[in-house]
């Protein structure tokens, strides 16, 4: 017999169901009784019962065949079996395989449909019982929708007979070529076939319709995709119940969600999965539920989740979204991308559990990764509620970046009054760029204007723009103090990527402005920028054309300011073209040799506009009139050979001729006694050549100790080097005028001039002059045991660094033929951490009583051998708790605000402060201490300390003084992991004064940062104190206050 089941869903009696089954039942032992006679002819038959019964709820379903007999049916199986037919056998046999399809058929059904085909006999009619078992599977009324999900386990099958018989009885039927088929008049089959099963009937989801709102021939799928589970202890099934139990670290995944927890139940029957934690051998509530689909994780005390509709019943739910982090009373999830929260506090606080502040709202709408919408919300600071709330919020949470507005924060100056500060507007222009305006008003009618960009285009370019703009009045109008001010800056920095184009590079660094705006500006609060003195830019784009030769172009504008003068030097533009190096005697194959196959030449090409100009006059029409341009040409030919194999011999030439578009003229007013320049517009050039030859050698000396030696030997190398320098003088362009005398008795002046003087490049000489020129290098290194007794090596350091000797000998000099003496050079110490740099000059002749230089020998005027005219020393130091922990990190950085505004890499005079209060970068507020889990008292202060020294000394006009002498030192402390100081001073040894002092202090409060900055020497000492969040999407919540300092003074 074929066995395989379907169900079309409609509405049954159990009149008609039963009615139904006992049809079939006759037509089958008819069709049975007919096969069997014609076989083995007509046998009495016992009434006997088949009976199909689940281990787990003991329902059952009995049908009963008067016409099989369980022993005659045993005697006929055992004589087919010892038949030689084999194929007659297996079909006549039922194999367990088509058994278990005939028990998952039975256990597929419902149980009303079970309940209601029990015999009449029982306590409760089949009416009733059919009802019950509708209420039982949840559904108030017959009709209504009924699910039944997969059944994963089999349950017992067991077939009965109502008398007991031999256990070696065995059912086997006479195959049959039609499907057994359950109908009644209301349509409902029950059709078993075994050809067509293509998987147990258990896993097959039933469903009962109400005929007349569905059609009846359509199926309707409960879950889209496969279910897997697993669990660490047990996994059980309850047939009676319908639910799966999954006992710790219980996993389920359904599509793209999982669900983990200590404790998991999948109800079966209404297609919910239920999650919770579980208590721990020490009572601990642990392995709480975390359900993540995608990139969303929640994690809450337990879960009801529907696999059907997909909807879900969080409680105390917790999970992160960007910079917040929400907890939930209960949640409600209609879907993958709308959630409704009751009882949420949501904060940027690492600990949601015990945060130091929240927002606290009664229901939200929480929509992932796009926003949070609340109704009335309040700020609460450490569990105690505070007035500050709004009647809704909205809180975006997208991690793309959005335009919006930037919310000023409240200010009072003694000079300008209240104020609102740093509001405006952030433009999200695209991925690639983006701006942002802010502004600052006073209601003495001072303001600011603050533009900032950043641009980024992965593997091309990327950088920023900045231009600032301030219009300060102190006091008010009228009054004797009352003064205004118009000062701006401009910021540019721009690099390309080294990858988007080899051969050809564009470049910007722009720092330009009024010269007083990093001393006056009222949002610069950074001491270290005040000391700037110099402005700096630089905007240039080059190109490279390969070939042989090779030709390089570079176009480039350039800017010079001092802040002290004013004065401001501006090239634009500058066009600089070289030629790559030629040899036209190398052999083509090999390399060259000799002095004749080593001669090279190249060209280069130097042309420019450069404008001298004061900051009033920056880029106004004056600045282009005094604006002097030209063009230089230089062809350098060189050679180098070795002399004797030890000599190195190099020898070269330089040609140069000079365009100009603008020469002076000069002559003397007698009668108004001054000297009369003429400018002349209009080309004109001039040449120059040189020549010039040098040899040189390295000798190495050695001195060994001894291996056995802690200093094992010392090395000291000498590289000597002769020059010899020819320079012609060009008398045909030097001109002439008379100054005469006064009166007869004075002799009159003549003045020689060149109209080149003055121009782009300088002027020729016109004394011709050749001199020899002699340097000296020395480096003294040392070869010392290695203190790491691993390594078998000797560890070499280097005691002198570059010792240079520099003089030259003028030989068509008439008098003071010798140049002072040049002498420079370092001492590395510490490992090379800490380098002493020196610098003087040596000069060998006297004074006389007017200190000027004469020709006399300074040792034959009773003098040492040399006077020392001017020297320096200095050094720059920096260490920290890492270098003695073997960490070693530099901790300077590149990047920082006070050099991009021209001051030093490092914060030695004093650190900025950021816009949200933050005096110490991010990478500094990393934890520095190392837990050690086998000491307890493991706690190290992490510090670091940077020393400057310079000092300097004149004695040129007898001076005999140090004309400068300054100390540096800046310093933090991190005395806990919460708190930090730190300072910053500079020391005029001369004038016995303070430069740039500040003092820091910096508070971690978790979630809230707390910073103090003050300047004790500074004019009013000002200060700075701010609180406010941390998190960067909330840095608008906060509290400022400040003193500025005196600026007029």
């Amino acid at each position: 017999m074929l066995f395989s089941a379907y169900v079309c869903q409609s509405q049954i009696t159990d009149k008609e169901l039963l009615k139904s089954i006992k049809t079939q039942r006759d037509s089958i032992a008819k069709r049975r009784d007919s096969i069997f006679n014609a076989k083995y002819g007509s046998k009495n038959t016992t009434a006997k019962a088949v009976k199909v019964r689940s281990a787990s709820n003991n329902d059952s379903l009995t049908i009963k065949n008067d016409s099989l007999k369980f022993s005659e049916l045993r005697k006929l199986n055992d004589s087919i079996t010892a038949n030689s037919n084999k194929k007659r056998l297996d079909s006549l046999k039922i194999s367990s395989e088509k058994l278990d399809v005939l028990k998952d058929t039975v256990d597929s059904l419902s149980p009303r449909l079970t309940d209601s085909i029990k015999p009449k006999t029982q306590s409760q009619s089949t009416g009733d019982s059919l009802k019950d078992a509708t209420n039982k599977n949840g559904s108030n009324k017959i009709g209504e929708k009924v699910n039944t999900p997969e059944i994963i386990e089999q349950p017992e099958v067991i077939l009965t007979e109502p008398t007991p018989t031999n256990e070696d009885d065995t059912l086997t039927r006479s195959p049959s070529t039609e499907p057994i088929q359950l109908e009644n008049n209301s349509n409902r089959q029950l059709t078993i076939d075994g050809d067509s099963i293509s998987r147990p009937l258990g896993q097959l989801p039933l469903t009962e319709n109400d005929s007349t709102a569905n059609d009846s021939t359509k199926t309707v799928g409960l879950l889209t995709d496969l279910v897997t589970y697993k669990a660490k202890d047990y996994m059980r099934l309850s047939q009676r119940e319908n639910k799966m139990y999954l006992y710790d670290e219980a996993e389920v995944f359904y599509g793209d969600m999982q669900i983990t927890a200590g404790l998991i139940v999948i109800d079966n029957e209404k297609n919910e999965v239920y999650a919770y934690g579980i208590k721990d051998s020490v009572g601990e509530y642990s392995q709480k539920p975390v359900f993540t689909q995608g990139q969303n994780v929640v994690e809450p005390d337990s879960i009801r989740f529907n696999t059907k509709t997909e909807k879900a019943l969080v409680y105390n739910s917790r999970t992160e979204e960007g910079s917040f982090k929400v907890k939930g009373e209960v949640t409600k999830r209609e879907n993958d991308s709308v959630y409704y929260i009751k009882n949420v506090r949501f904060t940027t606080s690492e600990d949601i559990d015990n945060p130091d502040y929240y927002f606290y709202a009664r229901r939200i709408k929480f929509v992932p990764e796009k926003k949070i919408v609340t109704g009335l919300v309040n700020m609460v600071i450490v569990d105690v509620p505070t007035p500050l709330g709004l009647p809704f919020g909205y809180f975006p949470l997208t991690e793309d970046r959005t335009s919006g507005f930037i919310i000023p924060s409240y200010g009072e100056d003694n000079q300008r009054g209240f104020s609102l500060q740093n509001g405006g507007y952030y433009f999200a222009i695209n991925d690639y760029i983006d701006l942002t305006t802010t502004g600052s008003y006073f209601t003495n009618g001072s303001y600011t204007l603050q533009f900032q960009s950043t641009y980024n285009v992965r593997y091309k370019y990327r950088g920023n723009f900045s231009y600032r703009s301030e219009k300060l009045l102190n006091s008010e109008r009228g009054f004797p103090d009352f003064s205004e001010a118009n000062n701006y800056n401009i910021q540019w920095s721009h690099n390309q990527d080294a990858k988007a184009n080899p051969s050809s590079q564009f470049r910007a660094s722009v720092n330009l402005g009024s010269s007083r705006f990093f001393q006056q500006s009222i949002n610069q609060q950074n001491i270290g920028s005040n000391l700037v003195n110099n402005l700096s830019s630089s905007v240039s784009y080059s190109k490279v054309f390969t070939g042989d030769p090779e030709v390089n172009v570079t176009v480039a504008a350039t800017h010079n300011q001092n802040t002290g003068t004013q004065e401001v030097n501006m090239t634009l533009p500058t066009l600089q073209a070289g030629v790559s190096r030629i040899y036209p005697f190398k052999p083509k194959d090999g390399s060259s040799k000799g002095a004749i196959e080593n001669i090279n030449f190249s060209y280069n090409l130097r042309g420019e506009n450069r404008y001298t100009t004061t900051e009033d006059d920056f880029f106004t029409s004056e600045m282009f009139k005094n604006g002097v341009y030209g063009a230089q040409h230089t062809i350098p030919v060189t050679t180098n050979f070795k002399l004797l194999n030890y000599l190195s011999v190099s020898a070269g030439s330089n040609f140069q001729e000079n365009w100009v578009f603008r020469t002076f003229d000069r002559s003397y007013d007698n009668e108004n006694r001054e000297v009369v320049v003429d400018t002349i517009n209009g080309f004109d050039s001039y040449r120059t050549y040189n020549f010039n030859t040098s040899i040189g050698t390295s000798v190495y000396g050695t001195f060994n100790f001894g291996k056995d030696k802690k200093v094992q030997a010392i090395r000291h190398v000498i590289r000597p080097s002769i020059s010899y320098n020819i320079n012609p003088g060009f008398s045909q362009y030097f001109d002439e005028y008379v100054i005469e005398g006064l009166d007869e008795e004075d002799e009159d002046e003549t003045v020689r001039y060149t109209r080149f003087q003055g121009s782009l490049f300088g002027a020729p000489t016109e004394n011709f002059s050749s001199s020899i020129g002699l340097s000296l290098n020395n480096v003294l290194e040392a070869k010392v045991r290695n203190p790491d007794s691993t390594k078998t090596e000797a560890k070499k350091v280097t005691l002198l660094n570059n010792l240079n000797f520099r003089t030259s000998y003028n030989l068509s000099a008439d008098s003071l033929r010798l140049a002072p003496i040049s002498v420079t050079g370092s001492i590395p110490l510490m490992d090379n951490k800490l380098t002493i740099n020196f610098n003087g000059a040596l000069d060998p002749y006297a004074l006389d009583n007017n200190n000027r230089r004469v020709d006399t020998w300074n040792i034959e005027n009773g003098g040492s051998l040399f006077r020392l005219t001017n020297g320096n020393v200095s050094f720059n130091y920096s260490f920290s708790s890492d270098q003695f922990s073997g960490d070693g990190r530099d901790t300077d950085r590149q990047d920082n605000q006070t050099l991009r505004n021209g001051g030093r890499p490092d914060d030695l005079f004093g650190k900025p402060i950021s816009d949200n209060g933050d005096i110490y970068d991010e990478d500094d507020e990393e934890d520095t201490v190392k837990e050690n889990t086998t000491e307890k008292f493991n706690y190290k202060i992490p510090w670091n300390l940077r020393l400057a020294y310079t000092l300097t000394y004149a004695n040129s006009a007898r001076q005999n003084e140090i004309s400068s002498q300054s100390i540096s030192i800046s310093s933090d402390l991190e005395l806990s992991p919460k708190w930090k100081v730190g300072g910053s001073t500079s020391f005029n040894v001369q004038d016995q004064t303070f430069v740039a002092t500040s003092f820091r202090f910096q508070r971690d409060l978790g979630s809230f940062r707390m910073s103090f900055n003050w300047q004790p020497f500074r004019a009013n000492a000002p200060w700075n104190f701010f609180i406010g969040i941390k998190s960067n999407i909330l840095q608008d919540l906060k509290y400022e206050q400040r003193r500025r300092p005196d600026q007029n003074l």
